[in-house]
């Protein structure tokens, strides 16, 4: 089962690497709003995903999903059986594409724009594994301990305010937008799991 999970992570490597070799493939694949709508080139929407900016971007992003998404589809097949492997590639795909909508209608009309990476869809990961244990502690910077439900309203909150103010080069509203889908994600397939999260909610508070 876990298999998938280093499928993923494989595929997005060599994806990133080659295109680190070929400008024109790195162009091709990125998401540019103004590109994709003028010459209806939506594949970009997923393509995207499995490109990255660098090591340091490909590394961060493929181990956050390494250790929140083993977790999650653990969760899938105890609620799902054999679909819920399906259900984690659509929710990870899916996100891939949902979390970049909000960015493609604002920057529709500015050519200068672009974004890579799967940080929408590793957000999402993190956030419905977030539904599934909300009081799992996650290590913020490695070190200092944070209740998963803490941590998921700090990091709503920043990214945020920091997509408000847009003055950073990082992608804060697939951040947002990605978490936000992926905690709704299992709800959409079975709206019953909310009871289940307000227990867990509940329990250990």
């Amino acid at each position: 089962m876990e298999n998938l999970i280093y499928i993923i992570i494989g595929v997005t490597a060599v994806v990133s690497y080659l295109s680190w070799q070929n400008e024109s493939l790195f162009r091709k694949l990125l998401l540019s709003p103004y590109a994709m709508i003028r010459n209806k080139e939506y594949y970009r929407l997923i393509t995207h995903g499995f490109l990255h900016s660098g090591w340091t971007h490909l590394i961060v992003n493929m181990l956050v999903f390494w250790s929140f998404g083993r977790v999650l589809l653990f969760y899938f097949v105890q609620v799902w059986g054999t679909k819920g492997i399906l259900l984690f590639i659509l929710l990870y795909l899916s996100a891939i594409v949902v979390s970049s909508l909000f960015s493609v209608v604002k920057h529709k009309d500015d050519y200068s724009y672009s974004a890579v990476g799967a940080s929408g869809a590793t957000s999402a990961i993190v956030f419905a594994s977030l539904f599934f244990d909300p009081w799992n502690m996650i290590y913020f910077f490695g070190i200092i301990p944070i209740p998963g439900i803490v941590f998921g309203v700090i990091y709503l909150v920043y990214s945020y305010r920091m997509a408000k103010r847009a003055t950073d080069n990082i992608g804060h509203d697939a951040h947002f937008w990605g978490a936000v889908f992926g905690f709704v994600f299992p709800l959409l397939f079975k709206p019953q799991l909310f009871q289940f999260f307000i227990q867990r909610l509940i329990n250990l508070w």
